[in-house]
């Protein structure tokens, strides 16, 4: 299969790189320069496990896609959620009428964006709970013990879910059907919340955030406010799942010992954020419905302040 992997930083770089071992034509989309420049010359180093692997791989500005790149069977997101729509934008001509599209990024509030430009038929919605570092330009981790969950938008396309189901299974990636995927995208989404916004804040691991006397009350709220969004939604959440997810994540053998990828991009690399996404489309559909989420608007306007005080791009 041709895939495109547009976003190749930490998530799409790894997946990337695995389709290619598995014998797929995989091209790489990104805009940061570092990046692109670096595997162009050097090709893409990826580890897990302790294991480092350096591969050629084709990787393109968003806007060379359309001279360079024709024939993509399957285009997987995974950019930053304030640059989906250039991306798409700048690829668009790329895109024909069987392109497959999968969003698999960070966040809610994705899908009026890409229904712009990606037929409701071709558009697959996911989540992923695979967690990956940028070491450093052109060098990226993948933490063991993750898997992808999606849907076909389009009710007449679950063959075309399916399909890409097993293309991920076949290369590692451990993905399965879901029919309740918005359920997989809240739970990510109480993850990404307690981890991003808070490691970024305090400067720490997610296992360093994890061994604080406090923690457990905060993170109980910023949890309690999504489920009471999710439950007005009308998806139900676990609570004490939720919880439990917290503590595994913090595990310093798992996914503990690194900085989470809000850290990776404000602190590490002085990027804008998705908090907007994460937290802030908690406050944005409390108040919409009339239920208060005063943590997660809080987090939401701590870290636009130090995107402002860092002077992120």
């Amino acid at each position: 299969m041709k895939i495109a992997i547009a976003g190749a930083g930490a998530m799409g770089a790894s997946f990337g790189f695995l389709l290619a071992e598995a014998g797929h034509n995989v091209i790489l989309i990104d805009g940061w320069d570092r990046q692109v420049e670096k595997i162009k010359s050097d090709g893409l180093t990826f580890e897990i496990n302790g294991k480092a692997t350096t591969k050629k791989m084709d990787i393109y500005y968003p806007h060379e896609v359309k001279h360079r790149v024709n024939d993509i069977e399957l285009v997987i997101l995974f950019t930053k959620a304030m640059q989906l729509d250039s991306m798409l934008s700048d690829i668009q001509d790329a895109l024909t009428a069987n392109t497959k599209v999968l969003c698999l990024l960070n966040g809610m509030g994705h899908e009026e964006v890409v229904a712009r430009y990606v037929p409701k038929e071709n558009f697959l919605l996911g989540n992923t709970l695979w967690s990956a570092a940028l070491l450093e330009p052109g060098s990226v981790k993948l933490y063991p013990g993750g898997n992808v969950n999606l849907k076909n938008r389009d009710p007449k396309s679950k063959d075309d879910a399916i399909k890409v189901v097993d293309v991920l299974s076949e290369a590692g990636l451990s993905a399965n059907y879901a029919d309740e995927v918005m359920a997989s995208i809240y739970k990510k989404l109480c993850v990404n919340a307690f981890c991003n916004g808070l490691c970024t804040l305090f400067d720490v691991t997610i296992a360093e955030f994890g061994n604080t006397k406090s923690e457990l009350e905060v993170v109980n709220q910023i949890i309690s406010e999504i489920i009471a969004i999710a439950k007005f939604e009308g998806i139900a959440l676990d609570h004490q799942e939720m919880m439990t997810s917290f503590e595994t994540v913090c595990d310093p053998e798992k996914m503990g010992g690194h900085y989470p990828s809000m850290h990776q991009d404000l602190v590490k690399n002085g990027r804008l954020t998705e908090v907007d996404y994460i937290n802030g489309v908690i406050a944005k559909k409390g108040q919409q419905y009339g239920i208060p989420t005063p943590y997660n608007k809080l987090i939401t306007e701590m870290i636009h302040i130090k995107e402002e005080l860092l002077n992120a791009k």
